[in-house]
């Protein structure tokens, strides 16, 4: 770890709402109306969110397309005393979202980084899956390549914790499909829009759920919940 720079500026990690507004915290209000610089992942849903809280603010863009230029930037704001909230477009930032080279050369320029904890998809789909928490693998995205996607689910059958996926809403039905191929009469849950006035949470077989939701051609952000193998099962495929 480098040292670091005198009176360096502060580094907050703030979890902002991943779809209703009033899930904000009071914390993560009071530091984002305090700090110098605010970075955002998306400048429309960053400015959106500002906006909705009368937050004016300095602003900066990290995401995929800039983070190493963005996090060059950011870090000389930190290094010369302003202090820098980085928000994703919802939910907890650097988890799943750009922001993992910014906190890894903030550690290493010794930079103080502060989590401000909040919203987040994950644990509400967990805990309303009705399936054993006593541990669970987040195996995150997929591969968007059909055949990959397959592989790597098939290589899941035998695991016996909680297993739990993401995805972009547009590969919904596709993954549905795959799902039902691969893991059959296994149980499912999926927390559709969480937050959102149209929140959904669906609990059954994956076979089920993909005859349910392929007709309906669902799009919306999502979670899916996979019941580990019991240990009499066998895998199906």
């Amino acid at each position: 770890m480098g040292e670091a720079t005198k009176d360096a500026g502060t580094l907050f990690l703030v979890a902002t709402p991943i779809g209703n507004y009033d899930d904000i915290t009071l914390r993560a209000l009071q530091t984002l109306k305090a700090v110098d610089v605010v970075v955002y992942e998306e400048r429309r849903e960053g400015e959106r969110l500002l906006r909705h809280f009368n937050i004016e603010r300095t602003t900066e863009e990290l995401n995929e397309h800039n983070e190493a230029a963005a996090t060059y930037h950011i870090l000389e704001h930190l290094k010369v005393g302003r202090s820098v909230a980085l928000v994703s477009d919802g939910g907890t930032p650097v988890f799943s979202d750009p922001g993992r080279l910014l906190v890894e050369r903030a550690i290493a320029a010794g930079i103080r980084i502060v989590p401000v904890p909040g919203a987040s998809s994950l644990l509400p789909a967990l805990i309303v899956s009705g399936f054993s928490l006593d541990q669970f693998l987040y195996y995150g995205w997929l591969s968007p390549k059909k055949e990959r996607r397959r592989a790597e689910l098939r290589s899941l059958l035998a695991e016996r914790r909680t297993i739990v996926l993401m995805d972009t809403p547009y590969r919904l039905g596709s993954l549905l499909n795959d799902l039902a191929e691969t893991f059959g009469e296994r149980g499912m849950c999926i927390a559709y829009n969480l937050t959102m006035p149209d929140e959904k949470i669906y609990h059954g077989t994956a076979q089920s759920l993909a005859r349910l939701l392929g007709q309906k051609e669902v799009k919306g952000e999502f979670v899916v919940i996979i019941e580990g193998r019991r240990s009499s099962a066998r895998p199906t495929n």
